[in-house]
């Protein structure tokens, strides 16, 4: 019994993640004019915001902006 519960525990340790990477953040984003942010997403290499206008603006982690994507209406 005790080698099992030494056992688990070591799975336990050698299978938990690491430190979560750490997410670079602009102090400020320049939306276009008019244009309010409904929407944040941040990944590893870029934020994504949605706007009020149903686009999606993706910028770097520097903030410029990499590519803007029209949302289509239905």
């Amino acid at each position: 019994m005790i080698v099992g519960v030494i056992t688990v525990v070591g799975l336990l340790v050698t299978r938990m993640p690491g430190p979560a990477p750490k997410l670079i953040v602009p102090e400020g984003l320049d939306l276009p004019a008019g244009t309010q942010p409904r929407a944040v997403t941040l990944g590893e290499s870029w934020i994504a915001v949605v706007t009020d206008d149903d686009r999606i603006l993706i910028f770097n982690p520097d903030g410029r902006l990499r590519q803007e994507v029209v949302i289509a209406p239905r």
